[in-house]
């Protein structure tokens, strides 16, 4: 079991910045990718970015790319999502989610723990 904590969510005007940060606990050590995924009202679960912790790579949805950086603190089972040039369609509650396999695609079922989410709000 994993247990994914995120905090860093608020409000802010289009164009600002907000970074996101998601710490995981309990069989942490065996996590493979991390990410970050969103929910705004009437919409799916989108994938954001994930972040391989074997030191693979990383994952951009396109809607977020130039404007978004995953990275993860050294050696630990932290992760941020630095968001710059934020824009209204950002607005959602943005899930941390972990996984012990190995997924390469933004996909919410491929994630089998999840964080309570952290609200993000961008007014135009």
């Amino acid at each position: 079991e994993v247990v994914l904590m995120e905090s860093g969510g608020g409000s802010v005007q289009g164009g600002g910045s907000l970074r996101l940060s998601c710490v995981a606990s309990g069989y942490s050590d065996s996590i493979r990718f991390m990410g970050w995924f969103r929910q705004a009202p009437g919409k799916e679960r989108e994938g954001v970015a994930h972040l391989d912790m074997y030191g693979h790579g990383t994952t951009y949805a396109d809607s977020v790319k130039g404007r978004f950086t995953i990275s993860r603190k050294n050696g630990q089972n932290v992760v941020y999502l630095q968001m710059n040039n934020l824009k209204a369609d950002d607005t959602a509650m943005y899930y941390c989610a972990a996984t012990y396999g190995y997924y390469s695609r933004l996909r919410a079922t491929d994630f089998a723990f999840w964080g309570q989410g952290t609200q993000v709000t961008v007014s135009s």
